[in-house]
């Protein structure tokens, strides 16, 4: 925890009470020293109570004391044990309420255009549990038959990093395992940048690869071009030998 709990009541309560300087203030509260500013001018945060950082044990008395005598120090926030670790709890994120409608559009968006995620991924990604995660993907949701796939990204639900960083393990565990991708899958493993950059255009097939070069004396030689009219009608005479023998055939 960098920064103390109730930041901007925090930073009230040290313009009101003390001395400091509104970059001490700042940089103790992780805020602009213009918002500072702004709030010892009344024009930011009207009417948010001061909040004491020493009487809920955030602060030591004595650090105020040398931020007053010394503008340059930055005051530094107390230690507490119980928060050691804590930017590293585990579990599916916080999504807010009004966001929470959204979670199965996204799901069913990764279970349909990034199969190869994880039910432990999606729920990373989006904020979900499994058993959710399964019935979209068995489609037995209860609303299934109008949930319609959007990104998680536009819904703001994850960010595009994130989910790219996703996309790369998933790629990795399947490259481990030896499974075979298709040309689209290959294409969905790739991050976004990347992506954008690949060509659009079919590769041609290896079977024929190397046949553009070679031209038509090398192949076979081109047959009578008898596209024009008169190189139509001047077609080679038989001989006459050949003429005679066909009428002594008929002849018999």
């Amino acid at each position: 925890m960098d920064k103390p709990l109730m930041a901007k009541a925090t930073a009230v309560w040290l313009v009101d009470n003390t001395t400091l300087s509104f970059p001490q203030i700042a940089a103790f509260c992780g805020m602009h020293e213009l918002e500072v500013q702004g709030i010892a001018d009344g024009d930011v945060a009207t009417g948010v109570k001061g909040f004491d950082p020493i009487a809920n044990n955030q602060l030591d008395a004595s650090e105020i004391e040398k931020g007053q005598k010394d503008p340059i120090y930055r005051m530094k926030l107390k230690f507490n044990a119980a928060a050691v670790g804590e930017e590293k709890r585990r579990g599916p994120r916080y999504t807010p309420l009004s966001k929470r409608q959204d979670r199965p559009a996204a799901i069913l968006w990764l279970v349909k255009f990034h199969p190869e995620l994880s039910d432990g991924q999606v729920g990373k990604l989006v904020g979900t549990t499994k058993p959710t995660i399964q019935s979209i993907r068995d489609r037995s949701h209860w609303n299934i038959s109008n949930i319609q796939p959007i990104d998680p990204v536009a819904l703001g639900l994850c960010r595009q990093s994130e989910l790219d960083a996703a996309v790369q393990v998933a790629a990795r565990k399947k490259a481990a395992e030896g499974g075979v991708m298709s040309d689209d899958e290959r294409r969905k493993l790739v991050s976004t940048e990347q992506s954008l950059g690949m060509s659009s255009e079919p590769k041609m097939p290896s079977s024929i690869a190397g046949l553009e070069g070679f031209t038509l004396s090398e192949k076979e030689e081109s047959p009578a071009d008898f596209s024009d009219a008169e190189s139509f009608f001047n077609l080679p005479q038989a001989d006459e030998d050949d003429e005679d023998e066909d009428d002594t055939h008929r002849k018999r």
